[in-house]
């Protein structure tokens, strides 16, 4: 796959991942509605570190921020770090069995929403209650799907010539 190719695709597939965490839900479906957005650069820093790195996390985040109205950095600085996590340990991960694979993702996203939460409590703002956390369970169970679409494995999914 060409380099170009492939940062118009990881641009594009980050872009929509960020509509579908934006858009508008009924109440009791955005409660479970999985980080869409941090999954796919999840996906991204473990296939392509070059292209999926913090910087896509932070201008993602900052996004995230000016989106849903958060303290300015809360989102920026929850998803770099997981990001620079996941990039450091991509080596790693991507030759796990996807289940293991999937207990990494679902501890980062735990980081992610703990830092949210954490600065949202020390800002003053509403915490929520249990329901803050089922995105992190969502998001882990759709961790397979997401992992056999970027073919996180690290095998190629084209069969052999």
């Amino acid at each position: 796959m060409k380099a170009v190719e492939t940062r118009w695709r990881t641009l594009w597939t980050t872009g929509l991942a960020f509509i579908l965490q934006v858009i508008p839900l009924p109440m009791w479906l955005a409660a479970v509605r999985p980080p869409f957005a941090v999954l796919v650069l999840l996906a991204w820093s473990l296939v392509v570190p070059q292209l999926g790195g913090v910087g896509l996390g932070f201008a993602l985040g900052l996004a995230l921020d000016v989106w849903l109205g958060a303290v300015l950095g809360q989102y920026a600085l929850a998803t770099a770090l997981i990001t620079y996590i996941a990039i450091r340990q991509h080596l790693i991960v991507r030759n796990k069995p996807v289940f293991e694979q999937t207990l990494f993702v679902a501890g980062l996203l735990l980081l992610w929403e703990v830092v949210v939460w954490a600065i949202d409590g020390w800002t003053g703002q509403a915490t929520g209650g249990w329901t803050r956390w089922l995105p992190v369970l969502t998001g882990a169970l759709l961790w397979p799907v997401a992992s056999t679409l970027f073919a996180v494995d690290g095998r190629s999914r084209r069969s052999a010539p």
